[in-house]
């Protein structure tokens, strides 16, 4: 028997504002969608055009709250990059840069809802 990564799901307030962010932050475009008939949910799969794995937003029309609780956010997700340069100086444009750790060569941005994504560098 073998498992084998599928895809990593997170809640979002704003399933436009979440996109554009990953679109315009990560380069992700969207690979599936699903809604509930009733208008209920929304179920987005978004990916990267070269791995398998898949990031899942999921809108709840329902949810009252202006926001997720994250507990102490040691949770996240991590995206390798070919040019760790560039893409702190993008996301340095966009304003999301939350902490940066020189010393290790690694940073983390935050997308609208909190969530806190790692970028590191391509293994060489």
């Amino acid at each position: 028997m073998k498992f084998r990564f599928s895809h990593n799901n997170i809640n979002v307030i704003d399933l436009e504002r979440s996109l554009a962010f990953y679109r315009d932050a990560l380069a992700l475009t969207e690979t599936r969608r699903k809604e509930a008939s009733d208008g209920s949910y929304s179920i987005v799969f978004l990916g990267d055009g070269e791995s398998a794995h898949k990031l899942e937003l999921t809108w709840l029309r329902d949810w009252e709250k202006d926001s997720y609780n994250l507990g102490d956010n040691e949770f996240h997700l991590a995206f390798e990059t070919d040019d760790l340069e560039a893409a702190r100086a993008k996301h340095r444009k966009m304003d999301c840069i939350i902490y940066e750790n020189k010393a290790m060569g690694i940073y983390f941005i935050v997308d609208p809802d909190g969530y806190w994504i790692e970028i590191v560098p391509t293994k060489r």
